[in-house]
Order: C-alpha cells, then sequence, then structure tokens
C-alpha cells in the first residue's frame, strides 16, 4: 500500500503508520461494516508538523475541502445500510477565524458535510460533561463561578461532546441481536442485579428485562454517565515537541456504538486511530478492527496498546488479506 511506514496485520486487526487517504484508496468498494472516530476539531488543536494532518488545514474552508474527501471514501467503503459513528464538539471561535468568545457548530457542520456525501442523519448523542471539572482541566476563563458573579454576560459552557450517527443508504444484512443485548452496560451505572437473570435469554425479546435497560440507556439522546477517564493509556504518546493535545475517546462511547450498531465477526474501521482506542475496543469485542494514523507515535501507542489484547483468543473475523488489501 503507497505511504506506509509501518503495519501491524494479524487475524484480529490491521493498522497502518499512513495517511488514511491512502488506506482507504485501498479498500474495497462496500467491504466495512461499520466505523467510528473522533476527527480533528478544526482550529482546536494541532496534532503534528505533517503537511498532510488535517488539523492543519489554513483556515475552515480547506478543513472541509480535505475532510470531504475522507467523507466520500468512508461512503465508497461502507456497505449500504450500515453506520459511521463521528465523535464531534462546538469549537470555540477564536480558533477557526470567526471571531472571540463565541463557539462554532462544529458537530452541525459534521451533518451537513456527510448529507452533502449522500449519508443519512440518524442519531445524535450529547456526553454530559461536569463544569468545574472541565474548568479545572481546560482552565476555560469564562467558565468559572468568579465570572457569572463579575458579569454573567460573559459565563461560558462546558459543551457536550456529541456522537453523530450517519447511516449509507440501502440494506444489506441486518444487525441482528437475536438475544438482545448481552455484553454488559458501557457506563457508571450498573444494571440493576434482578435483571441479570434476563441476560442472554432465548424467545420472545419483549420480555428481555436486561437488554430493555440497557437500550434505554443507550437510546437516549444524552448520554449523562459516560465515564470521561475510561479511556487508553497515551501519555507515552507524547513527542517532545507536541503541540497541543493527546486526549482518546472514552471507550464507553465507543463500546456502545459497536456493541448496538455492529455484530461479531465484522469489520469497524477508524481513519483516525489515535492510540488505538476504536481498534482495541472492536478487537476485545469480537470484530476485525482497521486503523489509519499518520502521526508515528501515536501509531507506536497503539501498538502498545493493541498488545494488550493479543494474548486473547483470535475473534472469528475476515482480516483483510481476505478483501484483497494488502501492503
Amino acid at each position: 500500500m503507497a505511504g506506509v511506514l509501518e503495519q501491524d496485520i494479524t487475524d484480529r486487526w490491521a493498522i497502518y503508520n499512513a495517511d488514511c487517504i491512502d488506506v482507504l484508496a485501498a479498500i474495497p468498494d462496500e467491504s466495512i461494516h461499520a466505523s467510528i472516530y473522533s476527527p480533528p476539531f478544526s482550529g482546536l488543536y494541532q496534532y503534528s508538523s505533517n503537511d498532510r494532518d488535517l488539523s492543519n488545514a489554513r483556515d475552515y474552508q480547506e478543513f472541509w475541502e480535505h475532510y470531504g474527501f475522507i467523507i466520500r471514501e468512508k461512503f465508497r467503503v461502507t456497505m449500504p445500510g450500515r453506520l459511521s459513528g463521528v465523535h464531534a464538539a462546538p469549537v470555540p471561535t477564536g480558533n477557526t477565524g470567526g471571531g472571540r468568545d463565541g463557539l462554532v457548530d462544529f458537530p452541525g457542520d459534521v451533518i451537513r458535510a456527510h448529507q452533502r456525501e449522500g449519508w443519512i442523519y440518524v442519531a445524535r448523542h450529547a456526553i454530559w460533561k461536569e463544569p468545574l471539572a472541565v474548568r479545572n482541566r481546560t482552565m476555560q476563563k469564562n467558565l468559572s463561578h468568579k465570572t457569572i458573579c463579575d458579569n454573567a454576560a460573559n459565563g461560558g459552557v462546558a459543551s457536550a461532546d456529541e456522537l453523530l450517527v450517519f447511516r449509507k443508504p440501502g440494506e444489506s444484512v441486518p444487525i441482528a441481536h437475536s438475544y438482545g443485548l448481552t455484553n454488559g452496560y458501557a457506563g457508571s451505572e450498573p444494571v440493576p442485579a434482578d435483571l441479570l437473570r434476563f441476560r442472554g435469554m432465548d424467545g420472545d425479546q419483549k420480555t428481555n428485562r436486561y437488554s430493555h435497560h440497557i437500550w434505554r440507556r443507550y437510546a437516549s439522546s444524552v448520554w449523562d454517565d459516560i465515564r470521561l477517564d475510561r479511556v487508553l493509556p497515551f501519555r507515552d504518546a507524547r513527542d517532545e515537541d507536541d503541540e497541543k493535545h493527546v486526549h482518546p475517546l472514552q471507550l464507553d462511547v465507543i463500546e456502545r456504538f459497536i456493541d448496538l450498531r455492529t455484530m461479531p465477526g465484522e469489520r469497524v474501521l477508524t481513519p483516525f486511530m489515535g492510540v488505538g482506542s476504536e481498534v482495541y475496543t472492536a478487537v476485545q469485542m469480537g470484530r476485525y478492527g482497521i486503523g489509519a494514523e499518520l502521526k508515528p507515535s501515536y501509531y507506536q501507542q497503539a501498538v502498545r496498546n493493541l498488545a494488550v489484547v493479543d494474548a486473547e483468543k483470535p475473534a472469528e473475523a475476515e482480516s483483510l488479506f481476505e478483501l484483497g488489501v494488502s501492503p
């Protein structure tokens, strides 16, 4: 495959230290069951000095021009009727050239960009964040009690992260949960003990109180018990000259999407792999993970993170070699 610096291909995953555009170009049409990832939030962080890094777009318009290629290629490789989850959040206008002290609806722009390429927008989950914790982590000046005491007009908000879900038109093999949701609940609140006896029950699923309890949480438009600190190790991925940011997507968010929107053995793609959170979770849940990451230090951390699940029983999933994709 053109442009690949390093790769690690097994019967459980295929990951590449490469530009995701090169990786996507090598994947056959309609061969991916699902994708989930967090793209660079335009103007908010710079992840590397690489000219091919989407976070280095010169302005907001150029970002969308480049991201449009990825959305288009993702559409091509996805099976009809299958889904893509995109993590996004509002971006301060000061980071996008639009002024100061305001917000750009980056998630809304992600939705419109996908719709332009033929995707159907089907879900928007808000991921709640506690305001004081956000203030202490980001030192956001307008997000403090003192600010609203001095002048509440300048008060900020702990904007929710969002998981946006899109579906490619058409139909393929249904995503069937014949025994309901059986993988357990991804969140801070455990399933009530009296419902555990229904887990994996056969027969009429309308009476499966265990799965129904989890589904009600997952189908909510507000996810208020995501464990924000439940992420893969990432500190070793920082380079000495790192400009901004490393913060992996929470495993609870990824697990919910993969559990609900895919089946065991299916191929799950992440074009912005980072330290490997989406591939790691896909493999742990019995799917085949495919990831691309441009930055070498992030890729190496992904290799270390995947080594944790390497000793587990291989999932029954098709490899990229069976798809005809080879380096």
